[in-house]
């Protein structure tokens, strides 16, 4: 099995009332990739967090293997959420990925 962790900042231009709205719609877009990815085992979006912290949002997924991950990278359904929900809104990105 494999991990695969993300965290995003948000770009600084939003408002607070825009950054919650890029939020949850990075949660449903990304958590809606459920049973649509091959070898996506688990999928999470964290996008409630402490003051002490410096990501807006937290991607958190279990995959079956490294193989999955790759091909999870460029399966249509997470590169579409990807390029509409994720990459315009975000200004820094920082992945983890390990086996467990």
């Amino acid at each position: 099995m494999v991990k695969h962790i993300i965290l995003w900042q948000l770009k600084d231009e939003y408002s607070e009332e825009q950054k919650a709205q890029i939020r949850a719609d990075i949660k449903e877009g990304l958590e809606g990739l459920a049973g649509k990815v091959p070898g996506l085992v688990e999928i999470h979006v964290r996008t409630e967090y402490l003051p002490s912290s410096n990501a807006d949002v937290m991607l958190d997924t279990t995959l079956t293997d490294e193989a999955a991950l790759k091909g999870y990278a460029v399966h249509p359904a997470h590169v579409a959420v990807a390029d509409s929900k994720v990459r315009p809104f975000t200004k820094a990105r920082v992945c983890m990925d390990y086996e467990i």
